[in-house]
């Protein structure tokens, strides 16, 4: 009988595992066979020893390969987001210098120019300001072929005002409205009223650059210099307005009605009563018209006294 089946004889445990009660010990048994019986004890209980410990061992390995996948699927899940928080960093980062150095030499954008500010401006002008700004004005392309600028003469507190068209080459060099053969014939036609060049009037023109070669003005040319006519008005305050030709009469009025049919009535500016006659230098060029011109100014000295009387 082997160790083994000794012990579980001696334990009353038959190979069956059922359990009963133990037999009783013989009366007499040898201290030998007691030391056998004590070694199969030892041997099965260190037989169960090393299952536990095969068995936590076993455990730990299985707990430290679930733990060690549990840390992949964290890092595994992480790693997009540590991915996009790097992205975020990456995007947030400041463009390299060569960058800053291009952007910074970059040409500004132009900024389109504010008619209505700058009208605003001249219409808050002294005489004096005024002056300054059409002397030095480049607003348009007329100021690159003039000799100067023809601002306009005579007496700033007039009652009577002469408005032509723009000027001349006589004008451009001389600086002044009316000068040359036209002008002899205009000082002659205010003598024929009791005017004078300086005396109770005041002559400017639309523009206040010559058009080369004298050509006709173009609207854009007319729209940067009106706002500089306006305000000599304005400060003038006259009561009566004498325009002279065909372009300073549509201009002034905002119409395209010929000249023919704009004379011999009266027309109104901002309140001023306007009569429409013919330039000096057509009737230089027309005689038949001057008789026109003649009944023109006799109705313009007719407006100005009825004018007079309500002042």
């Amino acid at each position: 009988m082997s160790r083994r089946a000794r012990f579980l004889e001696v334990l009353g445990i038959a190979d069956e595992w059922v359990l009963r009660r133990a037999p009783a010990l013989p009366e007499a048994v040898e201290p030998s066979a007691m030391a056998g019986l004590a070694d199969p004890s030892a041997e099965v209980t260190a037989v169960h020893e090393d299952t536990a410990s095969r068995e936590a061992a076993q455990a730990a390995v299985t707990l430290a390969a679930v733990a060690d996948a549990r840390v992949d699927e964290a890092q595994a899940e992480a790693a997009p987001s540590a991915w996009s928080a790097q992205a975020d960093m990456d995007a947030a980062a400041p463009a390299p210098a060569t960058a800053e150095v291009a952007v910074a030499r970059m040409p500004p954008e132009p900024v389109a120019a504010d008619t209505s500010t700058r009208e605003a401006v001249i219409a808050r002008l002294d005489w004096a300001a005024l002056e300054q700004r059409v002397c030095g004005c480049n607003d348009c392309q007329l100021c690159d072929g003039r000799t100067q600028t023809v601002f306009g003469v005579g007496d700033r507190q007039a009652e009577w005002m002469l408005v032509g068209e723009a000027p001349g080459e006589n004008e451009d060099k001389q600086g002044e409205p009316f000068v040359g053969q036209a002008g002899k014939l205009l000082d002659n036609m205010l003598a024929a009223v009791g005017l004078a060049r300086g005396r109770n009037v005041f002559i400017a023109n639309v523009l206040k650059c010559r058009p080369p070669g004298n050509r006709n003005p173009e609207p854009e040319e007319v729209a940067q210099c009106e706002p500089y006519l306006r305000r000599q008005i304005a400060l003038i305050q006259p009561k009566l307005i004498v325009v002279l030709g065909r372009f300073a009469a549509q201009s002034l009025l905002r119409t395209t009605t010929p000249i023919g049919k704009l004379r011999g009535t009266v027309h109104s500016y901002e309140g001023i009563p306007v009569v429409v006659t013919y330039h000096p230098a057509y009737l230089l060029r027309t005689l038949s018209d001057k008789a026109r011109a003649w009944e023109d100014l006799c109705l313009a000295r007719e407006v100005h006294a009825r004018a007079g009387a309500k002042a």
